[in-house]
Protein backbone atom coordinates (compact mmCIF):
# COMPACT_ATOMS: atom_id res chain seq x y z
CA UNK A 1 0.00 0.00 0.00
CA UNK A 2 1.52 3.58 -1.08
CA UNK A 3 0.24 7.19 0.24
CA UNK A 4 -0.26 10.10 -1.57
CA UNK A 5 -0.12 13.59 -0.70
CA UNK A 6 -3.00 15.49 -1.98
CA UNK A 7 -2.71 19.46 -2.43
CA UNK A 8 -6.19 21.07 -1.41
CA UNK A 9 -5.28 24.40 -2.64
CA UNK A 10 -7.27 23.95 -5.67
CA UNK A 11 -11.00 22.81 -3.87
CA UNK A 12 -13.12 25.25 -3.17
CA UNK A 13 -15.38 25.68 0.06
CA UNK A 14 -19.05 24.78 0.01
CA UNK A 15 -20.92 27.77 -1.29
CA UNK A 16 -22.99 29.73 1.44
CA UNK A 17 -26.88 28.38 2.10
CA UNK A 18 -29.67 29.44 -0.29
CA UNK A 19 -31.27 32.26 1.27
CA UNK A 20 -35.24 31.94 0.93
CA UNK A 21 -36.16 35.60 1.15
CA UNK A 22 -37.99 35.17 4.41
CA UNK A 23 -38.13 38.31 6.97
CA UNK A 24 -34.69 37.99 9.13
CA UNK A 25 -36.42 38.69 12.26
CA UNK A 26 -36.07 35.75 14.97
CA UNK A 27 -37.68 32.37 13.83
CA UNK A 28 -40.89 31.25 16.02
CA UNK A 29 -40.07 28.27 17.92
CA UNK A 30 -43.30 27.43 18.47
CA UNK A 31 -46.70 27.86 16.37
CA UNK A 32 -50.43 27.24 17.72
CA UNK A 33 -52.57 25.93 15.38
CA UNK A 34 -56.49 25.81 16.11
CA UNK A 35 -58.73 22.68 15.27
CA UNK A 36 -62.39 22.52 14.01
CA UNK A 37 -63.13 21.37 17.88
CA UNK A 38 -61.95 25.35 18.78
CA UNK A 39 -59.31 23.22 20.33
CA UNK A 40 -55.59 24.67 20.56
CA UNK A 41 -52.22 22.90 19.49
CA UNK A 42 -48.60 23.80 20.29
CA UNK A 43 -46.15 22.68 17.59
CA UNK A 44 -42.92 23.08 16.90
CA UNK A 45 -41.29 24.56 14.39
CA UNK A 46 -38.81 23.29 11.68
CA UNK A 47 -36.97 23.86 8.51
CA UNK A 48 -37.70 20.96 6.33
CA UNK A 49 -34.50 20.98 5.73
CA UNK A 50 -33.16 20.98 9.42
CA UNK A 51 -36.42 18.57 10.63
CA UNK A 52 -35.34 16.37 13.12
CA UNK A 53 -35.85 12.70 12.69
CA UNK A 54 -39.25 12.37 13.95
CA UNK A 55 -41.15 9.71 16.13
CA UNK A 56 -44.83 9.34 16.12
CA UNK A 57 -46.45 12.64 16.05
CA UNK A 58 -48.82 14.66 14.03
CA UNK A 59 -47.72 17.36 11.99
CA UNK A 60 -48.51 20.24 9.43
CA UNK A 61 -46.19 20.72 6.39
CA UNK A 62 -46.21 25.03 5.86
CA UNK A 63 -45.36 27.25 3.14
CA UNK A 64 -44.19 30.48 4.53
CA UNK A 65 -44.64 33.36 2.13
CA UNK A 66 -42.26 36.13 1.75
CA UNK A 67 -44.81 37.95 4.21
CA UNK A 68 -44.19 36.16 7.07
CA UNK A 69 -48.01 34.29 6.23
CA UNK A 70 -48.07 30.66 6.48
CA UNK A 71 -49.92 28.55 4.88
CA UNK A 72 -50.95 24.79 5.86
CA UNK A 73 -50.32 22.44 3.34
CA UNK A 74 -50.82 18.96 4.23
CA UNK A 75 -51.90 17.71 7.95
CA UNK A 76 -50.19 14.02 8.69
CA UNK A 77 -49.14 11.51 10.86
CA UNK A 78 -45.77 9.59 11.47
CA UNK A 79 -47.00 6.01 11.14
CA UNK A 80 -43.20 4.43 11.47
CA UNK A 81 -41.61 3.52 14.84
CA UNK A 82 -38.30 4.16 12.75
CA UNK A 83 -38.27 8.44 13.21
CA UNK A 84 -36.02 8.49 10.47
CA UNK A 85 -38.11 6.59 7.90
CA UNK A 86 -40.81 9.47 9.06
CA UNK A 87 -38.31 11.86 8.64
CA UNK A 88 -37.94 10.82 4.69
CA UNK A 89 -41.59 10.28 4.41
CA UNK A 90 -42.17 14.19 5.40
CA UNK A 91 -39.16 15.36 3.06
CA UNK A 92 -40.26 13.99 0.12
CA UNK A 93 -43.91 14.69 1.05
CA UNK A 94 -42.70 18.12 1.54
CA UNK A 95 -40.45 18.72 -1.73
CA UNK A 96 -43.46 17.58 -3.85
CA UNK A 97 -45.96 20.28 -2.31
CA UNK A 98 -43.13 23.15 -1.98
CA UNK A 99 -42.91 23.31 1.63
CA UNK A 100 -40.64 25.16 3.37
CA UNK A 101 -41.30 24.37 7.22
CA UNK A 102 -42.70 21.54 9.08
CA UNK A 103 -44.60 22.03 12.67
CA UNK A 104 -44.87 19.24 14.18
CA UNK A 105 -47.22 18.23 17.69
CA UNK A 106 -45.40 15.80 20.44
CA UNK A 107 -48.19 15.81 22.67
CA UNK A 108 -49.99 13.32 21.62
CA UNK A 109 -49.33 9.64 23.19
CA UNK A 110 -51.09 7.48 21.35
CA UNK A 111 -52.15 6.57 17.69
CA UNK A 112 -55.59 6.79 18.32
CA UNK A 113 -55.08 10.58 20.30
CA UNK A 114 -52.94 11.68 17.12
CA UNK A 115 -55.46 10.55 14.64
CA UNK A 116 -57.85 12.70 16.41
CA UNK A 117 -55.37 15.48 16.57
CA UNK A 118 -55.00 15.23 13.10
CA UNK A 119 -58.34 15.34 11.49
CA UNK A 120 -59.43 18.08 14.01
CA UNK A 121 -56.53 20.09 12.37
CA UNK A 122 -57.54 18.91 8.84
CA UNK A 123 -60.76 20.02 9.68
CA UNK A 124 -59.92 23.48 10.73
CA UNK A 125 -57.56 24.16 7.61
CA UNK A 126 -60.56 22.32 5.30
CA UNK A 127 -60.34 25.81 3.13
CA UNK A 128 -56.72 25.88 2.83
CA UNK A 129 -56.47 22.25 2.09
CA UNK A 130 -59.32 21.58 -0.41
CA UNK A 131 -56.10 22.33 -3.08
CA UNK A 132 -54.11 19.68 -2.38
CA UNK A 133 -53.04 16.89 -4.61
CA UNK A 134 -54.27 13.54 -3.59
CA UNK A 135 -51.53 12.30 -4.93
CA UNK A 136 -48.41 13.85 -6.07
CA UNK A 137 -47.26 13.03 -9.71
CA UNK A 138 -43.52 12.30 -10.11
Amino acid sequence: MSARIVSLAGIQSAPAPVSLGLPEQAPARLQMWTGASGRRYVHSVYSLIECPPLPKASYLLVRRELDGRRVVLHVGQGQNDAATLNLAQVRQRGAQLGVNEVHVHFSAASDAARSVVVCDLRAGQLGELSSEPARASA
